[in-house]
């Protein structure tokens, strides 16, 4: 690149703005918050146990901090090892029928997934609960959670006949069923399946499309009766508690594709990321890259709590535009916002379709995504489910807005670093919901 980097560097105390200039090289060693998904999970089901259980590099963002809030109010004991800002949280189990109805509406604050794994668990649970969210997650779509709950015999209600959040949950007994998930959702899948460790009688759910599978290997290694068939799962009802389960959560994949993505489409790069969950329900971002010629390769491959990691090096490459849609789309939708960052670098033409699942998260991020991105100068068609975007383009500093959505606020800042002049990055705190040390962790690897 012709123009030296002067950094990136807050505009105000509250880091709000963040003004970048694009920079010579890019070299070091990530080191990768905990994984969402995995905390989530690993919070939710060790305090369904009986014991206790250290979750080491628990996710530090603002999503699982949520859950952790909602499973105190609900009566778990849950701490940290050390001082306040320990990455260690240690979880004391509350047993099958340990959970307690809390004194107050519970809050999932911009966690979709809060919301829906609690609303799973909270249907069996012998008390009401409330759970609402911010003004974002009380737009997101909860009839897909409500419609299969309620064929167990749940009793849950939502705003908008049934739509929306606020959830009101009167827990009753439930039974198993037998699903088909019409749409390819880990959040809804996990939401049963917690629904079906209380229920009376088999649950079994069919998937068209297999999502992460978290739920489903962290149930068995917790002793639960799960049996994975294809794209078929079956679940027995808990006959003795769950095991208490201490783990070391594998590096996000999802933080990582920033720094993939980077690392590709830079001139002069070598980036080296450690310990990155590479669960093949989640990998879908590797195998797009490896698809559209990235130089990256994947070391020191290995198991923590039955779920795979390594260490994935990228260097600078040459990529070429290609089509993605189909099965593929569950395991990167996090994934496409840094993903048409890659697009627009690429030579020839890139097309994203069957994702439109992205139109109802944290901000409509087909239209988010084209129309900031199209700020930079690239060419960006939005399509209903997707977009198509003509790779080639010499992107250029300007102002852009995050729209409040973290995973834009990253992908703004990987495409700031290759376009010419400075880039200012209105609310670039909303990377704090996911990565809260990304803006640090990006400025460790700059070479001016």
């Amino acid at each position: 690149m012709a123009e030296q980097s002067v950094g990136l560097r807050p505009s105000s105390r509250r880091a709000e703005t963040r003004i970048i200039k694009p920079c010579a090289g890019l070299t070091g060693e990530i080191v990768l918050p905990g994984d969402k998904s995995i905390s989530h999970r690993a919070a939710i089901l060790n305090s369904l146990s009986e014991g206790k259980a250290e979750i080491d590099n628990f996710a530090p963002g603002g999503d699982c901090l949520s859950t952790v809030r909602c499973l105190k109010s609900l009566g778990v004991n849950i701490g940290r090892k050390g001082s306040r800002e320990s990455r260690t949280l240690l979880v004391s189990g509350t047993g099958k029928d340990g959970l307690r109805e809390a004194s107050n509406v519970l809050d999932a604050r911009n966690s979709a997934t809060t919301m829906r794994l609690l609303g799973g668990l909270l249907a069996s649970q012998p008390f009401l609960s409330i759970i609402t969210g911010d003004a974002s997650l009380r737009n997101r779509p909860m009839g897909r959670l409500i419609e299969p709950l309620r064929l167990m015999g749940a009793d849950i209600r939502g705003r908008g006949r049934d739509s929306f959040a606020p959830l009101v949950i009167k827990g009753t007994e439930l039974h198993g069923i037998d699903f088909t998930l019409p749409v390819p959702s880990a959040q809804i899948k996990s939401a049963i399946l917690l629904a079906g460790l209380f229920a009376h009688g088999k649950t079994v759910l069919h998937q068209t499309v297999p999502s992460r599978d978290h739920t489903e290997r962290m149930l068995k290694q917790m002793g639960a009766s799960l049996e994975s068939q294809g794209s078929s799962i079956s679940l027995l009802p808990l006959s003795s508690p769950l095991i208490p389960l201490s783990l070391h959560i594998p590096g996000d994949i999802s933080s990582a594709a920033y720094f993939l993505v980077l690392g590709a489409i830079h001139s002069n790069a070598t980036i080296s990321v450690k310990d990155c969950g590479i669960n093949p329900t989640r990998t879908g971002i590797i195998d797009i890259l490896l698809a559209m010629g990235a130089r990256l390769k994947m070391d020191n491959e290995h198991l923590e709590a039955g779920e795979p990691l390594a260490d994935i090096v990228v260097q600078s490459s040459d990529l070429r535009g290609i089509e993605v849609g189909g099965d593929i789309i569950p395991r990167l939708i996090d994934e496409i916002p840094v993903l048409a960052v890659a697009g627009c670098i690429a030579r020839g033409k890139t097309v994203i379709r069957n994702a439109g699942e992205l139109r109802v998260k944290e901000s409509d991020r087909i239209a988010t995504v084209a129309g900031e991105l199209s700020r930079l100068g690239a060419k960006i068609e939005p399509l209903p489910d997707g977009m198509v975007i003509y790779g080639g383009s010499l992107l250029s500093g300007t102002e852009v807005d995050s729209h409040f959505d973290h995973r834009l606020a990253m992908t703004l800042a990987v495409a700031a670093l290759v376009a010419k002049g400075e880039t200012t990055i209105k609310d670039a705190q909303a990377a704090q919901v996911s990565y809260p040390a990304f803006w640090q962790t990006l400025q460790q690897i700059l070479n001016y």
